[in-house]
């Protein structure tokens, strides 16, 4: 058996598990288990901004933006981690600049900032009796917010805190795949990985473990994520009675690429492009008045399914137009600039996406518009945390000794019901960061504690119970059901029939799942094997998703029950808990949003109070 020891393992190699590579490194031994080779990793598809009040172009503060954060997550942020990642972001973006990061820059050489959803400020000429529709109508109005490297700013990212992980002297393990976690005594003591060149099984021994794994868009059909992110992080904490949070919670990007789901950034919109119906008509300014084209994601999404299914999607079909040429923008004086733009300001200021848009479309976004449709693309729910990276062990508020999550794997929760475009990669900073810190110090605090006799033995009798079954039925077909039924009945609209009738197909597939091996019955790389071992990943997140949805009756950020439309703060205003407690679905529970109260005139109020979204 191949043995590793370190202090500290971190699984997954994105932004928020370098992160916290980066800072355990300065203190412990560590080590970066990943299934791929580290810049591939999917914070390198991000791409329009890292969001932090920094005021380089206009007034901010981090106040501001927790404001924005805990809004568009429906109110259901937990407001003290709100607050951690809105006053950090700022010192972290500067911690990026310093390692290098080569951030797009203003005239007199400060960090650029951009537009992005949901972001803004009051407006300092707001009148509550100036007639609707005026400026001085608008309480608050957007806000430059989001520090950027053209629409690439995900990879540069990546590769700056991959640098700097190399210099501090981290090791990698490279192309690993985890398959489960080695937990004793209720605390996590390591995990188990397989080599995927060789299928050879490793244990890794380890003080503190962090399970920065990613998103699970996977099992949606149209998603704009990567073939990579498959939960597995989530997953096998769940399979060992780990709780996931606020699983209901899924978010749809509006603009994502017609049938593939490949993502436009909100970047386009952030600098001025607007989004039409199949009538030629701005229908943002229907449902959001004042921010439109710039409201959060969960509104815009739901909006252009409200426009496709009332029959006015682009022909008659179910997209929409996204469109970023400089007439248009200077035709609705949408330029951030406040200036009239040309065709080189807009292929300077987004050239990947012109370069997505002209590959994968065959449309030239500088001359015509794009077709759009909303794709599954984040993850407000995961692993339960608190702002350390600490995973609960139930809503009691316990700990997990050893055991971290960060990044899209985890669920702090400063989402809530619904993230905030460029919240994902100051979420990965800040609290990468953070959980780098604290799991470098639960390491130099305790020794090595012991592993039982064959950590690995589970592992091993799992991939051979899937190599000896027979292969009844390609496993693709499974997934492709899987992704099928995710897609349209727990897509951005559900009600109870939909959820349950994708509760009843989730549980066949599982049967099916279970009865049906692999055509490939070799050793070497595998990749059959892993990718069926993959697809169990999300059959068991799909279905912790669909029990969390059918049991949340209100709608609230992402989460969309047309039977039951409004928000009803008396019995949801809480995050959903579900155990992979005997049956499916288990158990479910619930843990009381993180509410900051502040005196005001000798009593105690909501420092955020409720109110209803609005945009």
């Amino acid at each position: 058996m191949n043995y590793h020891r370190f202090d500290c393992i971190i699984v997954g190699s994105g932004g928020a598990g370098l992160m916290a590579a980066l800072e355990a490194s300065k203190l412990a031994g560590t080590a970066v288990v990943s299934k791929l080779y580290p810049t591939r990793s999917h914070t390198g598809a991000a791409q329009g901004g890292i969001a932090a009040a920094l005021a380089n172009l206009e007034d901010d503060t981090w106040e501001n933006h927790a404001y924005d954060t805990i809004k568009g997550g429906d109110f259901l942020v937990d407001q003290t981690a709100a607050e951690v990642l809105c006053r950090e972001a700022v010192e972290c973006i500067y911690d990026l600049e310093h390692m290098g990061l080569p951030f797009d820059r203003t005239p007199d050489g400060r960090i650029s900032q951009r537009r992005f959803g949901g972001h803004t400020k009051p407006n300092p000429v707001y009148d509550p009796a100036a007639p609707a529709g005026t400026e001085a109508a608008k309480p608050r109005i957007p806000v430059k917010r989001a520090c950027h490297s053209a629409d690439r700013t995900g990879h540069m990212i990546l590769q700056t805190l991959y640098q700097q992980c190399i210099k501090q002297g981290v090791t990698f393990f490279d192309e690993f795949h985890m398959l489960d976690l080695i937990m004793v005594e209720g605390e996590c003591r390591g995990i188990v990985a397989i080599e995927i060149a060789t299928s050879e099984l490793h244990v890794f021994h380890a003080k503190s473990v962090l399970l920065a794994t990613g998103g699970f868009g996977r099992m949606f059909k149209v998603s704009s994520n990567a073939f990579a992110l498959t939960g597995d992080g989530p997953a096998i904490a769940y399979r060992h009675g780990i709780p996931l949070e606020d699983m209901e919670f899924y978010q749809f990007h509006p603009t994502g690429i017609y049938r593939l789901g490949i993502l436009l950034s909100e970047a386009c919109r952030g600098d001025g492009g607007v989004m039409f119906n199949g009538e030629g008509e701005r229908f943002m300014e229907k449902y959001a008045p004042n921010l439109k084209d710039l409201a959060s994601r969960d509104v815009c999404s739901r909006s252009i399914y409200q426009e496709v299914r009332a029959g006015r999607g682009v022909g008659g079909k179910d997209y929409v137009y996204l469109d970023i040429r400089a007439e248009t923008i200077n035709k609705y004086k949408t330029s951030p600039t406040g200036e009239p733009v040309d065709s080189a300001w807009v292929s300077k200021r987004l050239p990947d996406i012109i370069d997505f848009a002209r590959t994968y479309l065959g449309v030239d976004p500088i001359h015509e518009p794009m077709p759009i449709q909303p794709t599954a693309h984040y993850a407000m729910g995961g692993l339960p945390t608190d702002v350390h990276g600490r995973v609960l062990r139930d809503e009691s508020g316990a700990f997990i000794a050893g055991l971290y999550s960060a990044g899209e794997s985890a669920c702090v929760s400063v989402h809530g019901a619904n993230r905030l475009g460029t919240n994902s990669l100051v979420d990965l900073v800040v609290f990468g960061r953070r959980t780098g810190r604290e799991m470098a110090r639960f390491a130099l605090d305790r020794p090595f504690q012991s592993l039982p006799p064959k950590p690995e033995a589970y592992v091993k009798a799992e991939i051979e119970a899937v190599l000896a079954r027979p292969r009844v039925e390609p496993w693709v077909k499974i997934r492709d059901e899987m992704q099928r039924t995710m897609m349209d009945e727990c897509g951005v609209f559900r009600t109870a029939d939909t959820l349950t009738k994708a509760r009843d197909v989730l549980v066949d597939l599982q049967n099916r799942y279970r009865s049906t091996g692999v055509q490939d019955k070799g050793t070497v790389f595998n990749t059959g094997l892993l990718e069926v071992l993959e697809l169990g990943c999300l059959l068991d997140l799909a279905q912790a998703t669909v029990a969390s949805a059918l049991a949340r009756k209100e709608s609230r950020g992402a989460h969309s029950r047309e039977d039951f439309p409004t928000r009803d703060d008396s019995q949801f205003f809480r995050h959903t808990f579900i155990f992979k407690d005997g049956e499916y679905p288990g158990r479910i529970g619930y843990k009381d949003v993180d509410v900051i109260l502040r005196q005001v005139d000798g009593r105690m109020e909501p420092k955020y109070p409720l109110e209803i979204r609005k945009y």
